[in-house]
């Protein structure tokens, strides 16, 4: 019986894989570029728990356990580097919500000429780089010559160094992303809101409903499925700060707030050559990822009806 339940199930394979033989082929190039760069080179990280040696190579270099992991947890830059990364992390949330509100706002829009136009000027700031948006930052908080200095010297008060605040360092982070952002990732709410039915909203304008109650009721329930998806993926990334941002902003002055894993990381595998160090830490910084991708998952499909698989 169960001879025939395999070969039964291998037919049933075989005959739906040569009858769509050109998706397959499709795909193909996909799978050989994701098994070649993303899951061939996962071997590497057993550096983490080996001495590793450029001139050994990662199989013959020693192997020593959990030795980088436990120098990383009993370190100073432990404390520092977790509790930037997870207030960064927790205070970029706020750019969560905001692209819902923004795609609500821009739904109700009735003007087409004015919405696509609107649309078109929030969308561009996120084509920026990221070296440009910091070095504007830079000009334009510079307490010397910046649009800030310039501004409180009209008063005749001294202008704050931000760029050189630790405690400011989060939020100059948070709220540059909300400004190049919060736009475009607005689109697949605007996709989500597109696809609901005219007659919904002509069924609720016969019943007397507000233009409030409409976005109560019809708009926020249709975007609550793509909001928990992302809410998900945004969870399963909670100590992944962005390396290049941090890094630009970060200098001598704001140390103490802009240390973060990614940038800690950088510093310590390349700059310094501490391989193994470096993807001990990175590991667990993935391994904490996933987990909570993993968790929230699982309480997100035992508790409603979404979920990623």
């Amino acid at each position: 019986m169960i001879n025939s339940s395999s070969s039964g199930n291998l037919h049933r394979y075989v005959t739906r894989i040569s009858r769509n033989w050109g998706l397959y082929l499709l795909l193909l190039p996909a799978v050989v570029l994701l098994l070649c760069f993303t899951y061939k080179p996962m071997y590497g990280v057993i550096i983490a728990f080996k001495d590793f040696k450029p001139a050994l190579g990662i199989m013959d270099s020693p192997w020593v356990g959990f030795k980088y992991f436990e120098k990383f947890f009993h370190s100073y830059q432990f404390t520092v580097t977790i509790k930037n990364t997870v207030f960064i992390s927790l205070y970029s949330f706020v750019t969560f919500p905001l692209p819902i509100a923004f795609a609500i706002l821009v739904n109700q829009l009735r003007q087409n000429r004015f919405k696509r136009v609107f649309q078109t000027i929030t969308y561009m700031p996120h084509f920026i780089s990221t070296i440009v948006i910091v070095g504007l930052m830079m000009i334009l908080l510079s307490p010397g010559n910046g649009l800030i200095g310039n501004i409180y010297r009209l008063f005749g008060a001294e202008a704050p160094n931000l760029m050189g605040s630790a405690s400011m360092f989060s939020s100059l982070y948070v709220w540059s992303d909300v400004w190049q952002h919060t736009g475009w990732d607005s689109i697949i709410y605007l996709a989500a809101l597109s696809s609901v039915s005219p007659s919904l909203y002509e069924a609720a304008t016969v019943d007397g409903a507000s233009r409030w109650q409409k976005i109560r009721y019809i708009d926020i329930p249709m975007l609550i499925p793509t909001a928990v998806t992302l809410l998900i993926l945004r969870i399963g990334g909670l100590l992944g700060v962005g390396f290049e941002k941090a890094y630009l902003l970060q200098n001598n002055l704001n140390i103490g707030g802009s240390e973060v894993i990614s940038t800690y990381v950088y510093k310590i595998g390349l700059l310094s050559s501490q391989y193994s160090f470096s993807a001990a830490i990175n590991l667990f910084n993935t391994l904490i990822n996933f987990t909570l991708l993993i968790l929230v998952n699982w309480i997100s499909k035992k508790y409603s009806e979404n979920s990623l698989w």
